[in-house]
């Protein structure tokens, strides 16, 4: 084979080690069946998510995620199959991904890897419909505020009636 091609796998191997080692997510998803203009529009949503979506030969793939100790992760590698890299799953890029698959039939997410972890499509599916950190941290503090709300509407009343 020749030298220069073993060169650029080897660089496409680094890459895609790289985008799994920095990202906290990567989705793999089968896209057979959508236009250019759906996929353009995922493109887009993850963009403004900080979320890349990309193709990758599935044997490329398959040895970045052995470098990384992800040896269960091929099992997901069959077909044509795009790789969404997630910079921070909990900002919504997970929940984009699974209203875009909502939406469109042709669409699926197969699984991925989470922190480290290879996971299956329902366990993605499972993370993706948590609020994201912002609306978490919204209920957090509406819970730490309800005693004291309490209290003050209690005492108000209690004035009302003197």
């Amino acid at each position: 084979m020749n030298q220069s091609i073993l060169k650029q796998k080897e660089t496409v191997v680094n890459e895609v080690a790289g985008l799994m080692k920095k990202n906290s997510a990567t989705v793999v998803c089968e896209y057979r069946g959508l236009t250019v203009d759906e996929i353009t529009s995922l493109r887009k949503t993850l963009r403004e998510k900080n979320a890349v979506a990309t193709v990758y030969k599935n044997s490329l793939v398959t040895r970045a995620s052995d470098t990384l100790d992800h040896k269960d992760f091929d099992q997901y590698l069959s077909g044509p199959n795009m790789f969404i890299f997630c910079e921070d799953y909990t900002n919504g890029s997970l929940k984009a991904v699974a209203k875009f698959a909502k939406k469109y039939d042709a669409f699926s997410i197969k699984g991925g890897i989470i922190e480290n972890k290879v996971c299956d499509a329902d366990y993605v599916k499972a993370i993706a419909a948590l609020p994201s950190k912002e609306g978490l941290v919204s209920m957090l503090l509406s819970v730490l505020q309800a005693p004291m709300r309490n209290l003050a509407y209690s005492l108000s009343q209690v004035a009302e009636k003197k």
